[in-house]
């Protein structure tokens, strides 16, 4: 789970002091993804660009809201001939579709700094609805007095919905690529209507 470094100046509820407006801090956060492959490993990965906004409301944190877009072209998994791949024509088509975004419907807070954030993922024109398991990771003032937030969230998608069905079957038995991917975020926030000696 996202640990913050500096003071931490929010730690549990009431969250009133959270209320506000924040972007997603893409040098400090992952959004990242974990399939198996081949039936016996599985193949980790990120996207490397991305932008976000948290509208947080502190007090009756249900009518929080967030949305997210990435860049499809920023797929990574370490492994360029594979990445091409993938970001091509046969699955993600970065080239006709170069953003994915996110946009949530819903939040019902679970307790004990846990939420679970509904809403509906786009990808290749196509929307879904998701639902990510969310875990409220803390908050600070960093050294530029900065009002921070962190959360820590998991969501198991079939990119059969979005049309990435692409696959082999293997000789052994079973396909090469599973239609579940797991999603793994990490993130970090910083608040934009900042508040003179808040």
């Amino acid at each position: 789970m996202f640990k913050c470094t500096n003071k931490t100046i929010f730690r549990t509820v009431p969250y009133a002091g959270l209320t506000g407006i924040y972007a997603i801090d893409p040098v400090h956060s992952t959004i990242g993804f974990s399939v198996r492959y081949g039936m016996v490993t599985n193949v980790r990965g990120k996207f490397t660009a991305f932008e976000g906004i948290l509208k947080l409301d502190g007090s009756r944190p249900t009518r929080s809201e967030a949305y997210l877009s990435v860049q499809t072209g920023s797929f990574d998994t370490g492994y360029p001939e594979r990445d091409v791949h993938v970001t091509g024509a046969d699955f993600l088509d970065a080239a006709t579709f170069p953003l994915i975004s996110f946009r949530s419907s819903g939040v019902l807070h679970a307790g004990d700094g846990h939420f679970r954030l509904a809403g509906h993922l786009m990808v290749k024109d196509v929307e879904q609805p998701v639902h990510i398991d969310l875990g409220f990771g803390g908050a600070s003032r960093d050294a530029h007095l900065q009002n921070r937030v962190g959360f820590a969230g998991t969501a198991t998608l079939q990119r059969s919905g979005w049309g990435l069905d692409g696959n082999k079957a293997l000789a052994a038995g079973g396909v090469l690529i599973s239609d579940k991917v797991k999603l793994i975020l990490d993130i970090r926030a910083v608040r934009l209507n900042q508040v003179e000696g808040a």
